[in-house]
């Protein structure tokens, strides 16, 4: 099992999510965050003073799938939040040990 965390931009969080629906992924996690990579932050201007905004809006999804899954999800994820321009995120993919479902005590692929 992996689990396939994806920085995106908020705007891009439902043609993720439908994009993943499609493929038959049904469960995941978001959570809004903030950061930044190379994109820097921006600079605003409010009253007339202008201030530099580090850590801009993301949303971090985290979803856990069968290694059989993993291209699947990564090329959902990939089509539905690239827009080309500097900002687009980044998936990470990690390995995942166990997996129980609290209400059930069902274990790995059964739990997902």
């Amino acid at each position: 099992m992996k689990l396939v965390t994806a920085i995106i931009k908020p705007f891009k969080v439902e043609e993720v999510r439908a994009s993943l629906d499609e493929i038959g992924i049904s469960g995941m996690t978001m959570t809004e965050v903030k950061g930044f990579g190379r994109q820097k932050g921006h600079t605003e201007l409010y009253r007339g003073a202008e201030y530099t905004i580090d850590f801009l809006p993301k949303i971090k999804i985290e979803i856990v799938v069968s290694d059989d899954m993993v291209d699947q999800v990564k090329s959902a994820i990939i089509k539905s939040s690239a827009s080309g321009k500097i900002g687009d995120g980044k998936i990470f993919i990690s390995s995942v040990e166990e997996v129980v479902r609290i209400r059930t005590g069902e274990i790995n692929e059964d739990a997902l």
